[in-house]
């Protein structure tokens, strides 16, 4: 697609303050696209929105379809009669600043089982029952996604009933997926199926109102497809003849990056990797599929790791380290030419380009620059990354059109952060670069990506907020304290507006 000069804020709904420990969906989601609104701003990114299982991860999700039950608002569920005042009468004392996913995930789970109860019991009284319309909404949703929904539902439900450990640990006839064995599961467990299916229909009838909200503002959603799915998660469970697995269904190759200056053993991340010559013979089917399920949520594909299309670093199952692996070719340019073919008949205008963001950051070999090159996508451009000298790719005058600037990414300090504990050379040649004193750093950054000659310039809200690094969302080689942080009720505020409303229109965004 046709992206016009235009501006952005990235905050993932988690990280909206609000009253019942986590952001949602609800009110202050709509309170933060008025605000995003008339700041003149044009783009919202958020980060994947599936449900998270251990670590909390958005990259790490039970499946590259569904949705995130702990988004959903109690608000909205009250004004569906859902749930009643009493029902959040135990809300436990939760923090403003972070989310304890300890205390949440117990509390919002038996809050949205109320829900569910309150919805089912509902049968025997429609007439007088403000969920009447919710019923019929329902059953076409169950229609309507059932490709997906049906397994990934049972894979949920079946994860409860053994404790919610992994599937690799399920008993050997679930793990292979014995025809009989999975029709007595559906049989035995189908209000469990039932409930979680309404937890993602609760989610994506809260989505789709807020996003419609959003265009109505005039803004657009940036979303964010991982490129490898988590191994438990409904998607390898599913489908194993897309991933390489042994016949216990165990991974025999895993994902990851080989060993650098800043990791000697190199990360192992461990998502199954993907049997690409499967994938092609079936026409790229299961790929497809989740783009046209993403698209149908946001409007623009940010694709993490897109070097991993061209080529990725596969690692023996066995090993605990990225030490040792090789390169491995990616399906090239002949996955992209079957997502342009298939986003032309009918999703997108023909002709005018895949709405899709590269994320084309660490070491980028010829085949990676060939693959952005013959689609025209954009890659990203990080202004912290820049400071090492004047040749660096990451600084504004580097840059090409074709490119979305970020102040900095989830993964990395924020910007004040990174100035008080970043390497001293870096942070001197900053200044010399910026030509300021650094006592606005943020904000310095901000200006420098706004006034760029990148198509979309994005900076995430922490930097908005010139927040040091207690506010940073991850930690990428950090177990647990992720992905917690919030801003506070009052942060989106007008004089804040007015600040970025000005550089937009300055610098013409």
């Amino acid at each position: 697609m046709t992206f016009n000069r235009s501006s952005g804020i990235l905050l993932h709904p988690t990280s909206l303050p609000g009253p019942y420990g986590i952001g949602d969906i609800g009110p202050q989601a709509y309170r933060f696209l008025d605000w995003l609104a008339s700041t003149g701003c044009k783009l919202w990114q958020v980060l994947p929105l599936g449900p998270t299982g251990f670590g909390d991860s958005p990259y790490q999700c039970f499946s590259a379809f569904a949705g995130n039950p702990y988004m959903i608002s109690p608000d909205a569920l009250l004004a569906d009669g859902l749930l009643t005042q009493d029902d959040l009468a135990e809300k436990p004392a939760f923090s403003a600043s972070r989310v304890d996913f300890g205390l949440l995930i117990p509390w919002k789970l038996n809050l949205l089982q109320r829900a569910f109860d309150r919805f089912q019991s509902s049968r025997g009284n429609l007439r007088k029952d403000p969920s009447i319309s919710l019923r019929a909404s329902f059953d076409y949703f169950l229609a309507e996604q059932a490709s997906w929904l049906g397994d990934y539902a049972l894979f949920m439900a079946l994860k409860e009933a053994h404790g919610g450990g992994a599937w690799n640990g399920w008993p050997k006839s679930l793990r292979l997926r014995k025809k009989t064995v999975l029709t007595r599961a559906r049989r035995e467990l189908a209000e469990s199926i039932t409930r979680h299916s309404f937890y993602q229909f609760l989610f994506f009838r809260q989505w789709n109102q807020l996003r419609a909200y959003a265009h109505e503002r005039g803004l657009q959603i940036i979303g964010d497809i991982p490129i490898f799915v988590a191994y438990d998660s409904a998607d390898v469970w599913s489908h194993p003849e897309l991933f390489y697995l042994d016949d216990q269904g165990n991974p025999t190759v895993v994902a990851g990056v080989p060993p650098d200056l800043f990791s000697p053993t190199g990360q192992r991340w461990g998502n199954p990797l993907y049997n690409w010559e499967v994938h092609k013979n079936e026409g790229y089917e299961w790929w497809l599929a989740r783009i046209r399920a993403s698209l149908g949520s946001v409007d623009i594909l940010r694709f993490d790791h897109f070097r991993g299309f061209a080529g990725y670093w596969e690692i023996p199952g066995s090993n605990p380290t990225a030490e040792q692996g090789r390169w491995v070719p990616g399906p090239g340019q002949h996955f992209f030419r079957a997502v342009d073919k298939y986003l032309g008949d009918g999703l997108i205008t023909p002709g005018t380009g895949l709405p899709i963001i590269a994320e084309d950051l660490g070491v980028i070999t010829p085949d990676v620059i060939e693959l952005l090159e013959a689609f025209h996508l954009p890659g990203m451009k990080v202004l912290q990354f820049g400071f090492s000298g004047p040749e660096n790719p990451f600084l504004p005058h580097n840059y090409v059109p074709n490119c979305v600037a970020y102040t900095g990414t989830h993964d990395n300090d924020t910007a004040m952060g990174w100035f008080k504990n970043g390497p001293q050379q870096e942070r001197e040649f900053a200044l010399r670069y910026l030509r300021v004193d650094g006592h606005d750093f943020a904000w310095d950054l901000i200006r420098a990506v706004w006034g760029s000659v990148a198509v979309f310039s994005i900076t995430p809200m922490q930097d908005v907020l010139s927040l040091g690094g207690e506010a940073r969302m991850n930690f990428p080689s950090k177990l647990g304290g992720n992905w917690e942080w919030r801003m506070l009720d009052g942060d989106a505020n007008e004089p804040l507006a007015q600040k970025i409303r000005e550089l937009n229109y300055i610098y013409k965004r």
